[in-house]
């Protein structure tokens, strides 16, 4: 007999496990299907295993530069099995975290593959059996798989996607990066910092599109700097796998060339899991491969949602998340939601140097008729980054001359990750340059630097 459930989600990612948990505290008799590991690719094959990946490829770039600091070591070596299996450690540590979090909200866990089968009505597959859910409202948040060219389809050996770069065998001595997108550049600055030759190639003329040009400028030189080879308006037109090696042709703008390499990782985009649900029986709405949503959430079917990355860019984690809070708070008629602004949304980008940002870039800001005031703060002039001996990066802050709206901030060094959420805090809160200028900032931080480009952009800065 099924089971009937207030809501019913379709998958155990970061929107998926949040969502369901916030039903649960909201009172609804909640249901999670997952056919694979809870936590979905974000904690099991993304965000946290890679970050322990670059954490250990860290490490290494300073013992190798142990010296700046005063110390002297001699026959460094890495065991690169063993950073591997701390990564999958902490992605199986988190995910029974998540198993944890939803039995304590007493959310029912249902393994298998999850296909809507009418109005309310979901067959969940495994094994050869199946179970019937009945459900007033249906979350899908099936998420997004790695984009596949034809005639570059991951092997394991020579051909990676981001699941088989994270589990290597051994180093590429020579590693080929097609996409200078999040997952492209983190993964070239891990196997750089671990010795690997990395080249990356991005078809349009500037790496990490979606940034500011200035930060995206400046992160070029960088990752240069540290050895990696950029082309920019370039297109990997073929590969052929040798005994060893695959040898790859490349279109440098019309300039052929042929690489001979060890491996070579795929980060071209993604595609959302829309296929075997049992769409093709209801009205929701399919566009450029991602389900259609209003800003609830909610398809063209009645009771049927989609929140993450099936439902469309930015394709990130916390997008994720808030998008599980807003859709089941509007479910079950809160007074106090509101739906998501996405120039209030993040993005970070955690390679060596970390890049984050929110809202509009300056050419953005510009393109809208905005008339601009720009502040800058670089690393360089900031006590706590001398004294960290990390000087490289910049603070660029974005203002409306005429109301002092923040409109947005790009960052580029160490931490910077970490301090965004002070600017994303400010975009919520809709605080202006005074609101920023009068704020305290703590000594010695790298944070002050927040404060140096408010005072920049209105000059104002003290330190620069």
């Amino acid at each position: 007999m099924a089971e009937n459930f207030d809501i019913a989600i379709i998958g155990s990612g970061p929107g998926g496990y949040v969502a369901a948990i916030r039903a649960a505290q909201l009172g609804m008799k909640t249901v999670v299907i997952e056919k694979a590991d809870l936590g979905g690719i974000c904690l099991n094959w993304g965000c946290i295993p890679t970050k322990a990946l670059l954490r250990c490829s860290e490490i290494n770039h300073l013992l190798q530069n142990a010296d700046q600091f005063g110390f002297t070591i001699s026959g460094i070596k890495f065991d690169l099995q063993k950073i591997v299996e701390r990564s999958r450690k902490v992605a199986s540590q988190l995910s029974s975290g998540i198993s944890h979090l939803l039995k304590k909200n007493k959310v029912t866990v249902i393994k298998g593959h999850g296909k809507l089968a009418g109005k309310g009505k979901i067959i969940v597959e495994q094994d050869n059996n199946k179970t019937e859910i009945l459900a007033k409202h249906i979350i899908i948040s099936t998420g997004a798989r790695a984009r596949v060219l034809p005639g570059f389809e991951p092997d394991g050996k020579f051909i990676y996607t981001y699941k088989e770069a994270m589990i290597p065998k051994e180093l590429p001595k020579k590693l080929l990066v097609v996409g200078s997108g999040a997952i492209g550049i983190e993964f070239a600055s891990f196997y750089n910092n671990l010795g690997s030759e990395v080249i990356v190639i991005e078809t349009m003329d500037k790496i990490l599109s979606t940034e500011d040009d200035e930060i995206s400028s400046l992160a070029k030189k960088s990752f240069e700097s540290q050895g990696i080879k950029i082309y920019t308006g370039t297109k990997i037109q073929s590969a052929v796998k040798n005994k060893d090696t695959v040898t790859v042709t490349i279109d440098i703008k019309g300039k052929i060339e042929k690489i001979e390499l060890d491996a070579i990782i795929m980060a071209v985009g993604i595609e959302a899991n829309t296929e075997n649900l049992g769409l093709e029986h209801t009205t929701v709405k399919i566009d450029k491969g991602h389900i259609v949503t209003n800003e609830w959430l909610e398809t063209n079917e009645k009771n049927i949602y989609a929140i993450g990355d099936v439902a469309g860019a930015p394709w990130l984690a916390h997008k994720a998340s808030h998008e599980g809070v807003v859709c089941v708070e509007k479910i079950a008629g809160s007074k106090d939601v509101h739906p998501i602004c996405k120039t209030k949304i993040p993005g970070c980008i955690y390679s060596m140097p970390q890049i984050a940002s929110v809202g509009l870039t300056e050419k953005q800001a510009l393109e809208k008729g905005y008339k601009i005031k720009v502040g800058r703060f670089p690393f360089i002039g900031n006590g706590k980054a001398v004294a960290m001996g990390e000087t490289e990066g910049l603070i660029k802050t974005i203002f409306d001359e005429k109301t002092g709206e923040l409109l947005g901030a790009h960052m580029i060094g160490v931490e910077v990750t970490e301090m965004i959420q002070g600017f994303v805090i400010a975009k919520n809160l809709e605080a202006t340059e005074l609101d920023l200028m009068h704020s305290i900032f703590p000594h010695p931080t790298l944070s002050e630097m927040m404060h140096e480009s408010v005072l920049n952009a209105f000059g104002r800065a003290i330190h620069f």
